[in-house]
């Protein structure tokens, strides 16, 4: 397996995060800013961490959950225009590139599937 650094799901990931510390960097509300930026930060924290184990099994875990994060991450962001946390188009924007993000996560973790019951 690549170095997490090299996986594209995790400089993905790393964007969206990066994307959402700025949005929500002067945000006084810190309940919903901290859970926002935690979910954003745990997708690339579990590709990360799954890719360190070396085992396709393990990364496919970690992959679910930085998958599920992702969807937190989608959800919360379609409540920001709505509270006036943002406007619409940065929302979809951003809600976007998680769907993107999240799509290609399960074709990564469809692939190591698919490679574990071909060895």
């Amino acid at each position: 397996m690549k170095a997490f650094e090299d996986l594209r799901i995790w400089q993905d990931a790393q964007t969206i995060a990066l994307d959402i510390y700025k949005l929500f960097k002067d945000n006084k509300d810190y309940g919903f800013r901290d859970q926002i930026q935690r979910a954003a930060i745990s997708i690339s924290n579990n590709i990360a961490e799954g890719t360190e184990y070396n085992s396709d099994k393990i990364m496919i875990r970690y992959l679910r959950i930085a998958k599920g994060s992702c969807g937190e991450v989608r959800n919360m962001l379609y409540l920001c225009p709505k509270i006036g946390y943002c406007d619409d188009e940065t929302a979809n924007s951003l809600i976007s590139k998680c769907k993107s993000l999240s799509s290609s996560i399960g074709a990564f973790m469809s692939y190591l599937e698919n490679n574990n019951r071909n060895n």
